[in-house]
This record gives structure tokens, sequence and C-alpha cells, in this order.
């Protein structure tokens, strides 16, 4: 057998680890140019992060891409996650009433955000987010640029913050606190809504509920305004509307969603996601006995 496909192999392994080294040095020298962080430390930080390929693994194939909606509806659309949601509204209902106040968010939408994300702040994440971030940032090239710039706003945070980039953990996507914040949303949208001087995504949930509200507010939320409906319910004009076809057994659902329900999608861009909140929604409004 020839020699030369191994040669190749081993050329191209060679250029694969150079062209990764070369990105972290230029990481490196940004965060150094742009922020004013020590270049040992950076290059420290990025040394204790472990690579973990099953990171890489469940970022290829999400729920959102390989279940149906009848599967993936029934891990969110639970008595149990309404019961725990309705307790979760009923401990905070000041700070989620002066959140739907001031940005216009349903109360029961932001619970279900937080409920979807995090059962309630119950499971935050079992990865380590400068794990995760670096991982993504410098082994999964399709969104390698991204994750890159997620992991500087991180290492931003982490100084403004005045927390140990090491120590917190999160989603495999490098999402943070109760409403799975990524780093730039949490710098960009995260807001001091009990007061305290500080933002605290991670064990402030009154923090977390502004910050949500906040999010969907600034990506364009209309207070007031539909969200989704099945089709056969519809009596509107189109404009302004889209068809989802969401699947049950085989069997095709098909539904009218507005301008609202892409919002949502901002905050997960999967209809299934979108659609799985405005559902937890509705049964924990109907569940308080409200019209």
């Amino acid at each position: 057998m020839s020699r030369f496909p191994i040669a190749l192999l081993i050329a191209l392994v060679s250029l694969s680890v150079v062209a990764a080294t070369s990105d972290r040095e230029r990481f490196i020298e940004r965060m150094a140019r742009e922020e004013g962080f020590e270049r040992k430390q950076v290059k420290a930080w990025l040394e204790a992060a472990r690579h973990d390929e099953t990171v890489i693994e469940r970022i290829s194939a999400p729920a959102e891409k390989v279940l149906e909606w009848g599967e993936y509806r029934g891990i969110f659309l639970t008595p149990e996650r309404v019961e725990q949601g309705r307790a979760f509204m009923a401990r905070h209902e000041k700070a989620l009433g002066r959140a739907e106040a001031r940005y216009g968010v349903p109360a029961e939408l932001v619970t279900a955000i937080i409920g979807i994300e995090t059962f309630y702040g119950r499971h935050a994440g079992n990865d380590r987010v400068l794990d995760a971030l670096v991982t993504l940032g410098f082994g999964y090239p399709p969104r390698a640029d991204f994750f890159r710039d997620e992991l500087h706003h991180y290492l931003v945070l982490a100084r403004d913050q005045g927390f140990d980039p090491r120590e917190p953990m999160g989603s495999y996507a490098g999402a943070m606190g109760y409403g799975q914040f990524i780093a730039s949303s949490y710098r960009h949208y995260a807001v001091d809504f009990d007061g305290d001087g500080a933002v605290d995504l991670f064990d402030s949930p009154v923090d977390a509920i502004g910050s949500v509200a906040n999010y969907f507010h600034e990506h364009d939320w209309h207070a007031g305004a539909p969200v989704a409906m099945p089709l056969d319910e519809w009596r509107g004009p189109v404009g302004g509307t889209r068809l989802l076809r969401l699947t049950v057994e085989d069997r095709p659902q098909h539904w009218v969603a507005h301008a609202n329900f892409d919002v949502i999608t901002r905050y997960n861009h999967s209809d299934l996601y979108a659609m799985a909140a405005w559902s937890l929604a509705q049964d924990l409004k109907e569940a308080s006995g409200d019209e």
C-alpha cells in the first residue's frame, strides 16, 4: 500500500494542530489588546479548560433537531413542571408582576422560559462553562468564531462580576444561570431587578425574571399581541404570520405563528422550543385560573 495517504493524514493533522494553536494565540492577543487582560492569565485559563468531545456530539444533535413535536413536548409539558411553575409564580408574584408591567411580557411566559431552561433554577447544567466554550471555540469549526466571541464575553463578564471563570457550571453550549443566558446576552440584557447593586443570574431568581422579560422586550415583544394558534381557529389576515407544521405520532398539526412567536425563537432558534415555551405558559395560566 502506498505511504502517501498516511503521510497526507499526518500532514493534515499537523495543520489542524497548528491552526488550533494559532487560533488560541490570536485569541490571547485579542484579549490583551482589546480588553487589557494579561496574556499569561488568558493562556492559563485556556490551558485549564478540558476539551470535551461530548460537548461537540451534543451540540451537533440537539433534541430540537432529532425529535418531533409529540416527543419534544413530552419532555417539558408535564404535570410536575406545571405544578412547580405555579409554585415559582406564587413565590415571585411581585417580581413577575413588576416585570410584566415594565416590559409587557406575560408572567407565565417568563416563568415558562425559566422552567424549560433550568426547571425553575433546580438544574443549571452539568458542564463547566469554560470547558464548553473553549471546546467549541477551538474544536468545532462550524461555529468556532461564534463561540470564541462568547468566550471573549465570558472572560470579560467574569472580570466584571468578580467570579473565577473556571467555576460556573452551565449547559453544553456555555449558557448560564436560571434563564441560561449565553455570555453576550448576559452582558447585553441582564438587569439588576432586585436592586441589590449586582446583576446575578446564578443565584437571584428576581434578577433572572427581570432579565428574561427584558430580553423579550429588547427583541420587540408586543404586549397583548397574539403568539400562536391552531390554523383552524385563525380567522384573521395572513400578513405578518407564518404557518407551522408540527408532527404528533406521524400526524401533522398546522399552526399560525405570529411575530411574538418569532420573538420566542430569538431565545432559542427552534420552533419546537418556542411552541413548548408558549404551551407551558398557557398551561401555567390555566392552572392559575386566569382567563
